[in-house]
C-alpha cells in the first residue's frame, strides 16, 4: 500500500527569523507541457531557503523580477551566495561591505534586504560601486558588519585595464598572494569583533600546472581570522563547461575547475568577550557499529553527534 505524502510541506523546511517558509523554487528543466500533463502549476515568484550543507549549487547567478549584478561581466558572483551569507550573519540595518564589488551583485542583494551596504571596485561596473582599491578601504577600524569578497584568483581574466587591478597578476607569483593579504588586512582591520568575512575564490590550472589558490589563500587567512566553515560553490558559468572541454579533459588526463572555495571566518573578540559567549558541548563517542562507548565532557549540556568516516 502506497504511504500518504504529507500535505504539510511547509512544516519539514527549516525555520529561520525573516526567511520565507516556502524554500527556494529551482528552475526546473522539466518542459511547461510536461509539468501540466502532471497537473503541476507554473510558479512565477520564487523565494529562497539558506543552505543547509556545505555543498551550495545555483541553476542561474540571479533570482527575483530585479537583476542582482550583471549576469554578463567576467566573473560576476552568484546572488544566492550573498543572500545566503546576508540572512545567517547579518540583521537589517547592518553594514555590509564588499571590496571587489565589480558589477554591484552585493549592493543590489542588500539593498532588497534592507541591510546598509557599500561596495568599492578598483574599476566599478556599477553605478553605485566606489572607486577605491581593495587594499586602503576608506572606512573606520571595527565598523562593518559583515564583508564578502569575490577576488581574482590569477591573471586568467581581464577584469579591468587599471594598471593596479589584481587580477593583472598570476597567482603563480607570490606576489599575487601578497597584494591579496593586503586586502585581508584591511577586512580585518574594519570588520568588527566577532563579525564574518566570506571569501569566494577558486583555484587554477593552466598548462598542466595546477596552482591550489583556495588552499595558499586560506593559509594566509588564518593570521587574521578563526574559521567558521568552508564551502564548496559548484561552478557552472564558466566558458569550459561545455562538451568539448570535457572530452578534453578525459582524453589528455586533466579536470576542469568544478567548484569555488567560500571560506567563511571570524573576526576573532577579546578573551574577556569570549568568556560570555562560550557555551560547552558533550560529545557521545561511537564505535563502528553505532553503539555509544563512552562520553566526554565539555563545559556545556548540549549533546553532539561527531561526523564519521563512511
Amino acid at each position: 500500500m502506497a504511504k500518504k505524502r504529507s500535505k504539510d510541506i511547509e512544516a519539514k523546511l527549516p525555520l529561520f527569523k525573516d526567511v520565507p517558509l516556502n524554500g527556494f523554487t529551482y528552475q526546473s528543466s522539466e518542459t511547461k507541457k510536461a509539468k501540466k500533463s502532471r497537473g503541476v502549476k507554473e510558479v512565477k515568484d520564487e523565494t529562497l531557503i539558506l543552505e543547509a550543507t556545505t555543498l551550495w549549487d545555483y541553476p542561474k547567478q540571479s533570482y527575483g523580477k530585479t537583476p542582482k549584478g550583471n549576469n554578463k561581466y567576467a566573473g560576476v558572483t552568484p546572488a544566492f551566495i550573498i543572500w545566503n551569507l546576508v540572512q545567517r550573519y547579518t540583521k537589517p540595518g547592518d553594514l555590509v561591505v564588499d571590496p571587489m564589488a565589480g558589477s554591484g551583485t552585493t549592493i543590489d542583494v542588500c539593498k532588497e534586504e534592507r541591510r546598509q551596504v557599500i561596495g568599492y571596485d578598483i574599476a566599478p561596473a556599477h553605478p553605485e560601486v566606489i572607486q577605491n582599491d581593495a587594499r586602503s578601504i576608506p572606512l573606520h577600524d571595527d565598523s562593518v558588519d559583515m564583508v564578502f569578497i569575490d577576488s581574482p584568483y590569477s591573471d586568467n581574466i581581464n577584469y579591468s585595464d587599471h594598471p593596479d587591478c589584481i587580477g593583472k597578476i598570476s597567482c603563480e607569483d607570490e606576489r599575487f598572494f601578497d597584494e591579496l593579504d593586503k586586502v585581508a588586512a584591511e577586512i580585518h582591520r574594519i570588520l568588527k569583533p566577532g563579525k564574518v568575512m566570506a571569501w569566494l575564490i577558486g583555484d587554477q590550472w593552466v598548462k598542466k600546472r595546477f596552482t591550489p589558490v583556495g588552499l595558499k589563500l586560506y593559509e594566509r587567512l588564518c593570521k587574521y581570522f578563526e574559521t567558521v566553515d568552508l564551502i564548496c560553490v559548484v561552478r557552472r558559468g564558466q566558458s569550459s563547461n561545455t562538451g568539448l572541454w570535457h572530452n578534453r579533459a578525459r582524453r589528455f588526463n586533466f579536470y576542469l575547475r568544478g567548484f569555488k572555495y567560500l571560506f567563511i571566518m571570524r573576526k576573532p573578540v577579546a578573551e574577556s568577550e569570549k568568556d560570555e559567549q562560550n557555551r560547552s558541548v558533550k560529545w557521545a563517542k561511537y564505535d563502528r557499529g553505532g553503539k555509544k562507548i563512552s562520553k566526554t565532557k565539555g563545559p556545556s549540556s548540549t549533546t553532539a553527534t561527531p561526523t564519521g568516516s563512511g
